[in-house]
C-alpha cells in the first residue's frame, strides 16, 4: 500500500489526485489531505440547491463535486480528509464499517468513544464529525471521509445553509446533522497534526506493506490536467448538476419579487419576473438578460449590474433582482 500525504491545500488538485490514484494504479492508497475552506458536493447533487449561494462567493469559498455520491461535506484548515483506494473482489468492495474503523480505533486510543452511526456517519454522543462515500471503478473502490477536528462549525452551518424549497430536481438531498469537533472529546489536547499522526500510527500498525510515495513531476501533470479539464471547471462543479426548476419570491420595497426559472446543463432556459403577480417594464428585458447564462452567481451579477446602472427607473433594486435569484 502507497501512503500519499499532500503538501497543498488545494481542494481541486486533492479532490483530483483521488480520481487519479484511483484509475492510474494498481497499488492500494492511504491519502490524508487538508483543503483550504471548501465546500464538497456528492456526484449525483445539484450544487447550487446544497449552499448559500452569496455567502460562498462573498467568502471565497471554494466548491468542488467529488466523483462520490452522497451528501454536501465542509472542509477547511481545522478538517483532516481521509482517502483508501483498495482492490476488492466483485461484490465485497462497499464496506463502510471496515473503512471507518482505523479513524474509531485511533479516537479509542484517545479515549473518546466514537461509533459508525447508519450507513456512513461517525459520531461522538450522536453528534456527526466526519461523513463518509465511497466509488466503485472496476475491481476498486475509494472510500473517503471528513474528520472534524477543529473546523469552524459556525462558518460550516452558514456555508451549506440552503432552502430545499426553492429548488425542483431529482437531485440527491443532504442529511443535515448536528456536528461536533472532535478536539472538543479529547482529555488531552492535540494539533491536528498530532492527530494526523494518530491515525497515521493506527494505519501503519495494521499494514505491513506500506510505502510512503511522493508525487513525480509525470504525476503533478496529470492531476493539474484533471483540474483544469475536470475538477476545476464550472461544468462539473455545477454544469453537471442533474436538470431543474427554480421559483422564489423575495419581498422587496414594492411588494413580491417572484421568479420561475427552468435550468438545464447549469444554464437558465426559461425566466419568468412578476412583481406583485404582474410584469412591469423592463421584466421582460431582465427575463432576456438571463436567459441562456449559467445560474453561477458571478456571471448572473456581472450580466444584470450594468442594465441596472444605466436604468433608473427600474422599480426593484439591483440587490433584490440579484436576491431573488439565488
Amino acid at each position: 500500500m502507497y501512503l500519499y500525504q499532500s503538501r497543498l491545500r488545494d481542494p481541486y488538485f486533492n479532490i483530483a489526485a483521488e480520481e487519479y490514484f484511483l484509475k492510474n494504479f494498481d497499488e492500494d492508497f492511504f491519502y490524508l489531505y487538508i483543503n483550504e475552506p471548501s465546500i464538497i458536493v456528492g456526484k449525483h447533487q445539484n450544487t447550487i440547491a446544497e449552499i448559500n449561494v452569496p455567502f460562498v462567493y462573498e467568502n471565497g469559498i471554494n466548491v468542488v463535486r467529488r466523483l462520490s455520491g452522497g451528501g454536501t461535506v465542509f472542509h477547511d484548515s481545522g478538517n483532516l480528509n481521509y482517502c483508501f483506494i483498495n482492490r476488492g473482489a466483485e461484490g465485497h468492495l462497499v464496506d463502510f464499517a471496515k473503512y471507518a474503523q482505523p479513524i474509531l480505533d485511533t479516537l479509542k486510543g484517545l479515549g473518546v468513544n466514537a461509533y459508525l452511526k447508519g450507513k456512513s456517519d461517525l459520531v461522538i454522543d450522536d453528534l456527526k464529525f466526519s461523513g463518509n462515500a465511497e466509488h466503485v471503478y472496476r475491481q476498486k473502490v475509494l472510500h473517503h471521509g471528513t474528520m472534524l477536528f477543529a473546523s469552524e462549525l459556525n462558518r460550516l452551518n452558514e456555508a451549506i445553509k440552503a432552502d430545499w424549497s426553492k429548488f425542483k430536481d431529482r437531485a440527491v438531498r443532504s442529511n443535515r446533522s448536528k456536528v461536533t469537533n472532535i478536539l472538543n472529546h479529547l482529555a488531552k489536547p492535540l494539533s491536528i497534526d498530532e492527530f494526523r499522526v494518530e491515525i497515521l500510527n493506527t494505519v501503519l500498525a495494521n499494514r505491513n506493506d506500506i510505502e510512503f510515495y511522493l508525487l513525480s513531476d509525470a504525476d503533478e501533470r496529470a492531476i493539474n490536467k484533471l483540474v483544469e479539464e475536470k475538477y476545476g471547471t464550472w461544468e462539473w462543479n455545477f454544469g453537471y448538476s442533474p436538470n431543474y426548476e427554480f421559483s422564489k419570491v423575495e419581498k422587496t420595497s414594492k411588494g413580491e419579487l417572484k421568479i420561475d426559472m427552468a435550468i438545464k446543463k447549469g444554464v437558465i432556459e426559461k425566466v419568468n419576473l412578476l412583481l406583485n403577480g404582474e410584469s412591469f417594464n423592463p421584466s421582460l428585458t431582465i427575463e432576456k438578460s438571463l436567459q441562456d447564462t449559467p445560474h453561477h452567481y458571478l456571471k448572473v451579477k456581472e450580466n444584470l449590474q450594468p442594465f441596472f446602472e444605466y436604468n433608473a427607473n427600474i422599480p426593484v433594486t439591483f440587490e433584490e433582482v440579484l436576491k431573488a435569484i439565488f
